[in-house]
């Protein structure tokens, strides 16, 4: 099994650290993808490396999609390499896992229509104006899609995404029909 994480710069540290050793911990392989490869530096001062540009990315060969927030999707939402991952995520219903600023993207990638999600409070707007049914919750899961507000909601988060990881394959379907 393989995971994607999207990020940049000024990424909120622990909504990108907690899922990549939660994943790592369950002996998933885990890529970071940015605008392009190299160094990363959160918000509050951890770095990461990411192994690969956007561009290089090939959604296909990865079952779990993870949108960090912080100041992060601010810049990643402009690029259309980030924006036809998501898409492509969401035409195959593989999971993705987006939280605090993370939906940002999603907005921008217009997959949201008709979907429950919930996100950071001053984000909450902009997603309803996407077509998406905000929920002001510590996480909404709707089909192939798992939303938190903020790092404070991360264990929530984590536990169903990894729920939603250890659906069996022929759940795979169901997926990609709620997705539509």
């Amino acid at each position: 099994m393989r995971a994607l994480i999207v990020a940049a710069s000024l990424f909120e540290d622990s909504e990108l650290l907690v899922p990549y050793y939660r994943l790592k911990e369950e002996d998933i392989e885990v890529d970071i993808a940015s605008i392009r490869k190299g160094t990363l530096a959160g918000k509050h001062g951890y770095r990461v490396e990411a192994n690969l540009a956007l561009a290089e990315v090939e959604p296909e060969r990865y079952d779990l999609l993870v949108l960090p927030g912080g100041d992060a999707p601010a810049a990643l939402r402009r690029d259309p390499a980030a924006l036809a991952i998501a898409k492509s995520f969401f035409e195959r219903g593989k999971p993705v896992a987006a939280i605090c600023h993370g939906p940002q993207i999603l907005v921008s990638a217009e997959v949201l229509q008709g979907r429950k999600a919930t996100c950071h409070r001053s984000v909450a707007e902009e997603l309803t104006r996407a077509g998406a049914i905000y929920e002001d919750s510590e996480v909404v899961v709707d089909g192939n899609l798992v939303t938190s507000r903020e790092p404070a909601d991360l264990p929530a988060f984590m536990r169903e995404t990894m729920r939603l990881l250890r659906r069996p394959d022929g759940d795979a379907e169901q997926l990609a029909q709620a997705a539509v």
